[in-house]
């Protein structure tokens, strides 16, 4: 089984991974998200010069976490796309320096791939079955996938046409006074609110929109109905019930997230549905993915939440499952690409 080192580097989070086949060795993330938080999202320039600065410490990091040294390594991977352009050129850099001086293959990778194949590194040790409807759903990126191969046959079923659902929630965080990152802020505050309290939009769900968007999302109009909203409450000098609004907030988005990925599974007669990305980390769109998948008959996996926000050890290992598949590694020259494509599993 290959050891292989995965650096990723495509939006705020400098993540660097070690494993051996499916077995996790070191996770090791350095967020720049403080750094961020003083202007309510992330800065492309902040990001690409904070990953300058801690990407060879977390490498150092994740080698003393495993036990390793740089010289046992087989292998380095590294996200290319899709991402930030300047985040993405750190840690390409990185890893072909890495692959250069170690005379190692390099592996060149997609990060929404990436995503699921972080459920390999589950400690339960069963077995990802495909193929699977993915739901990946992150600050960046909100995408429907049907995988019939990690390593070659990825679909894009839908994205989002707007903002992503990760967006959404930092946006709607700030119009309620409430910090940076949104969604775990807006997590806590809607446990203490009525999910029925506003009946917020549920975007291209109308039969209309699903003939063309069956499988889309769209979510600028649910952000700018909770603008209205607030807006209104104050100009007639309301308090905004800030548990309420967050609640149902959260609940048009987890609606409309779980609803979809559920009907791909059925339209297809796929039974299985895998949810990745840092919005997983949202109790309720857990919840209700949970409740529908099983009204459905379909099967929900769900990796562990310390791999379903962006890291390292999910390039590592979507890099050791395609040594194991046989797919030779990326040329040398192989560039950053901000908008990779999902079907483009290896650059």
């Amino acid at each position: 089984m290959s050891l292989v080192l995965g650096i990723e580097t495509s939006c705020d989070e400098t993540g660097i991974g070690i494993v051996r086949g499916s077995t996790l060795l070191a996770n090791v993330i350095s967020s720049s998200m403080e750094e961020h938080a003083r202007y309510g999202g992330v800065v492309p320039e902040v990001a690409a010069r904070a990953h300058l600065e801690a990407i060879e410490p977390a490498i150092r990091a994740a080698l003393a976490e495993a036990g390793v040294t740089l010289a046992d390594l087989d292998a380095i991977a590294v996200t290319s796309g899709p991402g930030l352009a300047g985040a993405l050129m750190v840690g390409v850099g990185a890893a072909k320096a890495l692959a250069l001086a170690l005379d190692r293959p390099l592996y060149a990778v997609n990060h929404l791939v990436g995503h699921v194949g972080a459920d390999v590194l589950r400690d339960d040790g069963t077995a990802l079955e495909l193929p699977t409807v993915a739901l990946l759903v992150s600050g960046g990126h909100t995408s429907l996938l049907l995988v019939r191969d990690l390593t070659s046959d990825v679909e894009l079923l839908g994205e989002t046409i707007d903002d992503a659902a990760g967006e959404a929630f930092d946006k709607v965080a700030r119009l309620l006074g409430l910090p940076y990152p949104g969604g775990p802020h807006i997590d806590r505050v809607a446990a203490e609110g009525d999910p029925a309290a506003i009946r917020f939009p549920r975007g291209l769900t109308l039969p209309k929109d699903l003939e063309r968007h069956r499988y889309d999302f769209s979510f600028s109009g649910l952000k700018t109905a909770v603008a209205r909203h607030v807006e209104r409450l104050r100009d007639a000098g309301q308090e905004v019930p800030v548990a309420d609004v967050a609640a149902s907030f959260r609940e048009a988005v987890a609606d409309v997230l779980t609803a979809k990925a559920v009907a791909a599974c059925q339209d297809l007669g796929v039974p299985r549905l895998l949810l990745g990305g840092g919005v997983v980390a949202n109790a309720r769109v857990r919840a209700l993915a949970e409740e529908r998948a099983a009204a459905a008959g379909v099967s929900l996996r769900i990796p562990p939440l310390a791999l379903c926000t962006d890291n390292g050890a999910m390039i590592a290992a979507l890099c050791a499952q395609l040594i194991a598949a046989g797919h030779a590694p990326s040329a040398l020259d192989v560039s950053a690409d901000s908008t990779l494509p999902v079907t483009h599993i290896q650059a």
